[in-house]
C-alpha cells in the first residue's frame, strides 16, 4: 500500500536525520527536502484512501505515487546499505564511490518533487469538485432507494433453525424496544436470513407495521427516514417531505410508530454510529415493538444493543452445502448418481458460503446434467465465482476493503502472504506488521504490540479475520482468513505489487492481475521447495521481505548461502524457518535493514557480528542444541524488541553499550521529540526475552531491559532460587523488571534428570514481579505447600503447572489465595488428593488437567464457582471423570433453577470415556 510505504519511508528519514547524519553528510540536504515532501504526500494519500471515490485521475496519481515512492525507498535505503560498508573501506574508495549514490539519492528527490507538483494540483481539484458529489448536494435529489444486494428470498437450507431463533427473539422477551443484530462475513446469508424471517407468517402476524430499508456503506440519514415512511404509508414521497428536514422526518415518523407494534429491518448497516442518528425516530411504546439489523461489523450490533448478543451467522455445514447446491442446480430434480461425488465435491470447495453456492448452482443449472460440465467446474470452482458480475464474491469483499480506514488495509492485504487456510499466530502477525512498518505509532501510551493487536481485533470485528482460537486472557491466540478472502487479498496485493506468492520457479500464483516484472517485486511468499526459487537472480534487488513456508526443511549448501542473501541486500524480514544453517552465514550481517530474522541453525554459538543488525527488532532462533551462547552485545542493539530462542541461552554481560548510545543519540536534527526518544532508548527496548540460563540473569542484564514484559528462564534453577547469592538475583527480578507479566521457570538439567534438581522451596511472594499476571512452572517438582505462597500474588491471573511443577499425593490449598485466577492448568503429577472450592478460587474461569492419572477426583466444590466456564480433562481416570460429570450436572441444575439462558459451562474429556462393562 503507498500510504503504509510513504509512512515507514519517512520513518526511515526521521531515523537518517535523527541518529545517522554523519552516514548521510554530503546528502543531508536532499534528505530533508524529500522528508518534506514525503509529509505532504501521507496527506494526500491519506484522503484519497478515505474519499473512497472512484475517481479514475485519482487512482491514476495514487498507483503514479506508489512507484515514486517505491523508487525513493529504494535509493535511500540502497545508499544506506552501501555506505555502511563502505566504512570498512579506504579513505580514497569511500570518496569515489559517495558522489554515485548521493546523485542517486537527488534524482528521486526531484522526481519525487515533480511528482507532488502534480498532486497539489489533482489534490486541489478533488477537493473542490468532490465534496458537493460526496454530501449529496447537487440540483437533482439524490436517489432515495439504493441498489440492494442480491438475495435469494425462498427458503434457504441451513437457514431454518437460524430463523426460527431469529423469530424467537423479535415475538418474545421484554415489552421495551429491543434492537436485534445478524452478524456476518460477507456472502454468508444475513440478507437472505433476514428476508426470510421478515416474510415469514409469524411474524407477518405479529407486526402489522412494518419496514425494510436498506443502509448501505455511505448511510443517508434522510433518505433512510424517507424510505420507511414511503413503506409504512405506502405511499410515494412528495417533495413536500423531501424539503423536511432531518428531525421533521424523524417526528413524523415518531407518530406514526408511536401506536403502533413495528418491525423495523435496517439491512446492511456498515458504521457504529448508525443506530444513535436514527433511534431518535423510533418510540419505545411498550409494545414489543423491534429493530432488526444486519451488518458485518460485530462493533454495530453490540452498539446498537449492549444488552444482548449479536446473532452471529455460521457456515453451511457440508451437508447442508450439498443439499443447497442440489436445490439450485438441479432444481425439484433428483441428483443423477454419476454426478454425486462431483457435485459433494464442488460444494465442499464452497467453504459453506450460501452465495458462492448459489452462484455456482446457477451456473450448473445452465450446463445441464451431463458430466464434463460438471468435471469441469469441479476443477475451477473459483474461477467460475469470477465469472458472475452481479454476484462475484470479490465484489462483495471489496466493499468491506473498500471500508476499512487507510491504516488497516495494508494489515489486512498481509494475509494473503500466509498459505491458504494457515493458522497464523498472533503473536508472529504482530510482529511481522511492525517490521514492515505497518503499524502507525500513536501519540497515547499504547506501545506498537498493543497498537497491533488493537488493529487485529478491528479486522476480527469486522467479519474479515476468523479467530482459531484465542488465549484464556481473551485476545487472539490463533487466526486466519476464509479462502475467497485469501484469494481476494492476493488479487489486490498483485495489483499495487504489495506482494507476490511463488509456488515453483518463475510462476506467481497472481495470475490473474497484472503481473509486474518479477525484479520489481516487493514482497515474497515462498510456498514451494526453497531451492526452486532463491537460486535464481529472477528476484532480489527490490524485496523487502521474504516468508518462506517451504513443506520441507532444507540444508542450504555452502556456496548458495552467499550469493543468495547478496541478491536480497535489502531485506526487512526474512522468515527462514525451513531453511538450516550448518554455520552462522557472516554475510547475514550485510543486512543492515533486516528488522525480522527468523533462523535455523544447529550451532551452539551466534557470534559477536550479528549485532551489526541495529535495526533488528524480532530474533527468533530455533537451534537443534540445547544450548546456546550469544557472544554480540544485543544491548547495542538498541531497535530489538523480541529475542526468542528454543534452548537455554547464555547471554554477554556487559554495561559497554551505555556510553555507545551516547555517541549514536548525538546528531545535529533536533526535534522537539528528541529528549523522550534518548530516554526511551536508554531505557531499552526489549518486551521479550526467552529463554535465558539462570546464569544469565544478573542484576545488569535485568537492569538494561526494564520494560520487559515476558521473560522465561530455563536451566538449573537452583541456581537462582537458592543457595549463595541466589536470594540476590530474585531481588532484582522483583526490583527491576517492574513491568514483567508473563514468568516463565523451567527447570532443565539436562542430560540428568530433573529429580535430581528439584527445588526446595519458593521466594516470598513479594520478592515476584508487582505485575506478574501469568506463571509457567516445569519440572520444580515442589512441595503442594509452596502454592500458599503463588496464592498470596495479588494480579495472578493465569497459573501453568507443566509436567513435574508439584510433586506430592495431597494438596490442601489455603483461604484467602488466589483471588484474581482465572486460568488453572496441572499438568503431569502424582497428585491424588485435592480440596478446593469457590473460597480458594473465586474467580477461576478454566481448569485443565492433563495426564493428572492419580488424581482420584475432581473437587466438587468447584461446582460452586460461579464463574467457572470450561473444565478440560486430558487422559484422566474413570474416578476423576464420573466426579466431573457431576459438576458439570450441579452446574447445569443451578443454571435450570436461576431460569437463566446458562453460562456456557462445557466438560471436555479426552479421550472420551470407555463405555461402561456389561455387568
Amino acid at each position: 500500500m503507498a500510504d503504509a510505504a510513504v509512512t515507514f519511508l519517512l520513518e526511515k528519514l526521521y531515523q537518517l536525520l535523527r541518529y545517522n547524519a554523519d552516514l548521510i553528510s554530503n546528502v543531508k540536504g536532499d534528505v530533508e527536502s524529500l522528508y518534506s515532501e514525503l509529509e505532504y504526500l501521507t496527506a494526500f494519500l491519506k484522503d484519497s484512501t478515505e474519499t473512497r471515490n472512484s475517481n479514475e485521475l485519482m487512482k491514476m496519481m495514487v498507483k503514479k505515487t506508489r512507484e515514486v515512492v517505491y523508487e525513493a525507498e529504494d535509493a535511500v535505503e540502497l545508499f544506506v546499505s552501501v555506505t555502511s560498508e563502505q566504512r570498512a573501506r579506504n579513505n580514497l574508495l569511500r570518496a569515489i564511490n559517495i558522489l554515485d549514490y548521493g546523485a542517486n539519492l537527488r534524482k528521486v528527490a526531484l522526481d519525487v518533487k515533480s511528482i507532488m507538483k502534480d498532486v497539489r494540483d489533482m489534490y486541489e481539484k478533488e477537493r473542490a469538485v468532490f465534496p458537493a458529489l460526496q454530501h449529496g448536494e447537487g440540483s437533482e435529489r439524490s436517489t432515495i432507494e439504493r441498489k440492494a444486494p442480491v438475495v435469494e428470498e425462498e427458503n434457504v437450507v441451513g437457514f431454518q433453525d437460524e430463523a426460527e431463533e431469529i423469530i424467537k427473539l423479535l415475538t418474545t422477551g421484554s415489552e421495551d424496544l429491543e434492537v436485534i443484530s445478524i452478524i456476518g462475513m460477507a456472502g454468508l446469508g444475513k440478507t437472505t436470513l433476514a428476508k426470510k424471517v421478515y416474510c415469514d407468517s409469524t411474524i407477518e402476524y405479529e407486526f402489522y407495521s412494518r419496514a425494510w430499508v436498506y443502509v448501505s456503506q455511505e448511510c443517508n440519514i434522510k433518505e433512510v427516514f424517507l424510505n420507511i415512511l414511503c413503506k409504512l404509508s405506502d405511499s410515494d414521497v412528495n417533495d413536500n417531505m423531501y424539503k423536511m428536514s432531518v428531525e421533521n422526518l424523524a417526528n413524523k415518523l415518531r407518530g406514526i410508530l408511536e401506536k403502533e407494534k413495528y418491525l423495523i429491518v435496517m439491512d446492511d448497516v456498515w458504521n457504529d454510529d448508525v443506530w444513535r442518528d436514527l433511534k431518535m425516530a423510533f418510540p419505545n411504546n411498550k409494545n414489543r415493538s423491534r429493530i432488526l439489523l444486519t451488518s458485518r461489523i460485530l462493533s454495530v450490533g453490540q452498539h446498537a444493543n449492549p444488552n444482548r448478543d449479536p446473532h452471529c451467522l455460521r457456515f453451511l455445514t457440508e451437508e447442508e452445502s450439498w443439499t443447497l447446491l442440489q436445490k439450485k442446480a438441479l432444481g425439484s430434480k433428483q441428483c443423477p448418481e454419476e454426478l454425486i461425488e462431483h457435485g459433494q465435491i464442488i460444494a465442499k470447495q464452497c467453504l459453506g458460503l450460501p452465495l458462492a453456492i448459489v452462484v455456482i448452482g446457477g451456473i450448473l443449472l445452465e450446463r445441464g446434467t451431463e458430466i464434463h460440465w460438471w468435471e469441469k467446474v469441479k476443477g475451477r470452482v473459483n474461477a467460475y465465482l469470477a465469472l458472475d458480475r452481479e454476484r462475484r464474491m470479490d465484489k462483495f469483499i471489496a466493499l468491506s476493503f473498500n471500508n476499512l480506514p487507510h491504516h488497516l488495509r495494508a494489515c489486512f492485504l498481509y494475509f494473503g502472504m500466509f498459505p491458504e487456510d494457515f493458522q497464523i499466530p498472533m503473536s508472529k502477525l504482530v510482529r511481522l506488521w511492525i517490521a514492515e512498518g505497518l503499524i502507525e505509532k500513536e501519540e497515547h501510551n499504547l506501545n506498537l504490540e498493543d497498537i497491533a493487536e488493537e488493529y487485529l481485533e478491528d479486522l476480527v470485528n469486522r467479519n474479515l479475520v476468523m479467530v482459531g482460537k484465542r488465549r484464556s486472557d481473551g485476545k487472539v491466540k490463533i487466526c486466519h482468513v476464509h479462502d475467497m478472502i485469501h484469494d481476494f487479498c492476493k488479487e489486490e496485493a498483485a495489483k499495487q505489487n504489495f506482494f507476490h506468492e511463488t509456488k515453483h520457479f518463475n510462476q506467481c500464483s497472481n495470475s490473474s492481475a497484472p503481473i509486474l516484472p518479477v525484479k520489481k517485486y516487493r514482497r515474497l511468499g515462498i510456498h514451494s521447495h526453497v531451492l526452486d526459487i532463491l537460486p535464481s537472480e529472477q528476484f532480489g534487488f527490490y524485496v523487502r521481505s521474504l516468508l518462506c513456508f517451504s513443506p520441507e526443511d532444507i540444508t542450504l549448501p555452502l556456496n548458495l548461502i552467499s550469493s543468495i542473501l547478496k541478491h536480497f541486500m535489502l531485506l526487512r524480514v526474512l522468515d527462514g524457518k525451513p531453511i538450516t544453517f550448518k554455520k552462522f552465514p557472516t554475510d547475514l550481517t550485510l543486512l543492515i535493514h533486516l528488522r525480522y530474522l527468523v533462523l535455523s541453525i544447529t550451532i551452539a554459538i551466534l557470534p559477536e557480528t550479528i549485532s551489526k543488525l541495529k535495526n533488528l527488532q524480532t530474533l527468533i532462533v530455533v537451534t537443534s542444541t540445547h544450548t546456546l551462547e550469544i557472544k554480540a552485545d544485543i544491548w547495542k542493539m538498541i531497535q530489538l524488541r523480541h529475542l526468542e530462542v528454543n534452548a537455554s541461552t547464555s547471554l554477554l554481560k556487559t554495561g559497554k553499550s551505555k556510553g555507545d548510545l551516547s555517541k549514536l543519540l548525538a546528531g545535529p536534527f533536533t526535534s522537539k521529540k528528541r529528549n523522550s526518544e534518548e530516554d526511551s532508548l536508554k531505557s531499552g527496548n526489549l518486551v521479550i526475552l526467552s529463554t535465558i540460563s539462570p546464569e544469565s540473569c544478573s542484576e545488569d542484564v535485568f537492569a538494561a531491559a526494564p520494560n520487559l514484559k515476558k521473560l522465561g528462564i530455563r536451566g538449573q534453577l537452583s541456581k537462582l532460587l537458592e543457595g549463595k547469592g541466589g536470594t540476590i538475583l530474585f531481588d532484582s527480578l522483583g526490583k527491576k523488571l517492574v513491568n514483567l507479566e508473563n514468568l516463565k521457570l523451567l527447570n532443565d538439567v539436562y542430560p540428568r534428570p530433573s529429580c535430581e534438581s528439584k527445588l526446595v522451596s519458593l521466594p516470598q511472594a513479594y520478592k515476584f514481579p508487582p505485575k506478574l499476571k501469568k506463571l509457567t512452572l516445569s519440572d520444580t517438582l515442589l512441595d503442594w505447600e509452596h502454592m500458599s505462597t503463588l496464592g498470596k500474588l495479588e494480579n495472578l491471573e493465569i497459573l501453568k503447572l507443566k509436567e513435574n511443577a508439584f510433586a506430592g499425593k495431597l494438596w490442601q490449598p489455603e483461604e484467602g489465595g488466589f483471588r484474581a485466577l482465572r486460568v488453572l492448568h496441572i499438568g503431569k503429577t502424582d497428585l491424588v488428593s485435592w480440596s478446593a472450592s469457590a473460597v480458594h478460587f473465586p474467580r477461576l474461569r478454566r481448569l485443565y488437567l492433563k495426564h493428572c492419572t492419580e488424581l482420584y477426583e475432581v473437587p466438587s466444590g468447584l461446582g460452586d464457582i460461579s464463574s467457572l466456564q470450561i473444565m478440560d480433562l486430558h487422559c484422566t481416570n474413570k474416578s476423576a471423570a464420573a466426579s466431573a460429570r457431576k459438576i458439570e450436572l450441579l452446574k447445569k441444575n443451578f443454571e435450570d433453577q436461576q431460569s437463566t439462558k446458562g453460562s456456557g459451562f462445557k466438560l471436555n474429556i479426552y479421550p472420551p470415556e470407555p463405555p461402561a462393562e456389561d455387568q
